[in-house]
């Protein structure tokens, strides 16, 4: 798959955004004041500009209103009504925080299951997509939900359960990349099957459709070296959550040390996120010879 800027940016910042609200709607941190509308004002910027990145992904912009039509068999549409609907939800939280020093805690908890609820959405969005063997696969959505809850812990400033969150985040994406191969291997998707000729003999493509490329080449075929990918994968382990966990739950908490661990656990999540898309074979290549 092709690894576009605009959705690469909506999948990490909307994550973290939803991530710090579920926090933030639990109580932690416990503030009030300037200090809340510091952090309410990070989450919504986070969770509301991922939202928006999404639509330059768009030919017709316009088009985005209709992600909120097709709930009953949408992914995409249940992203949209949930990202909206915990955005609202978490509107009273935030004045009570910021303006009356009121907890509103009931409306809190609910506000976070409800964020987390649009993580999960998301993710099922990619998770749900029999054409994309990398992606089928349970371990998705628990992905999300880790980096979502472990970035969310890191931006509200709980560091020792943003370490051992990290740490566990970790794990988890060295597993998905392990069964994400091993689902790429063992793929019974072929030529043969693609074009239902295999009853014939073997086949392959005799030449394009086309001169030139088109929309499916551009989004849906992308290639990227296994080699190339491997160290990008080591990478993107050192950054997400090997290097600031170790610094989260060995070194003395501190501004510093906070920020330094944002800081490289950003840059990974950027990588991660390019690798996501870009190591994703959809089946339709198989039509073009790819």
């Amino acid at each position: 798959m092709h690894p576009a800027p605009s959705v690469i940016i909506f999948t990490t910042l909307s994550g973290l955004g939803f991530g710090l609200l579920a926090f933030l709607g639990l109580g932690i941190p416990d503030v009030t004041g300037n200090t809340a509308f510091a952090f309410f004002a990070l989450a919504y910027a986070m969770a509301a500009g991922g939202l928006l990145a999404s639509t330059f992904h768009l030919g017709n912009k316009k088009n985005a209103i209709y992600a909120f039509s097709q709930w009953r068999t949408s992914w995409l549409s249940r992203e949209g009504i949930a990202a909206v609907a915990t955005l609202v939800i978490f509107g009273p939280v935030a004045i009570g925080r910021v303006f009356f020093d009121s907890d509103m805690a009931l409306i809190g908890v609910i506000g976070s299951v409800f964020a987390l609820l649009t993580v999960f959405t998301t993710s099922m969005i990619y998770a749900q997509l029999k054409t994309i063997p990398r992606w089928y696969q349970p371990i998705v959505p628990v992905m999300f939900l880790l980096h979502a809850i472990a970035g969310g812990a890191l931006f509200a400033g709980a560091s020792k359960l943003a370490g051992v969150l990290l740490l566990l985040l970790v794990g988890v994406m060295v597993w998905m990349w392990r069964e994400g191969d091993r689902r790429e291997a063992d793929g019974a998707d072929t030529m043969e099957s693609a074009t239902g000729l295999g009853a014939i003999g073997k086949v392959r493509m005799y030449e394009s459709a086309h001169t030139a490329r088109n929309y499916v080449m551009d989004e849906m075929i992308h290639r990227v070296g296994r080699k190339h990918a491997q160290k990008l994968r080591n990478i993107a382990i050192l950054l997400i959550g090997a290097l600031p966990a170790v610094m989260l739950l060995i070194l003395p908490a501190g501004h510093f040390v906070s920020a330094l661990a944002i800081i490289l656990h950003l840059a990974g999540i950027a990588i991660g996120r390019w690798l996501f898309f870009a190591e994703a074979r959809h089946v339709v290549g198989l039509y073009y010879g790819k």
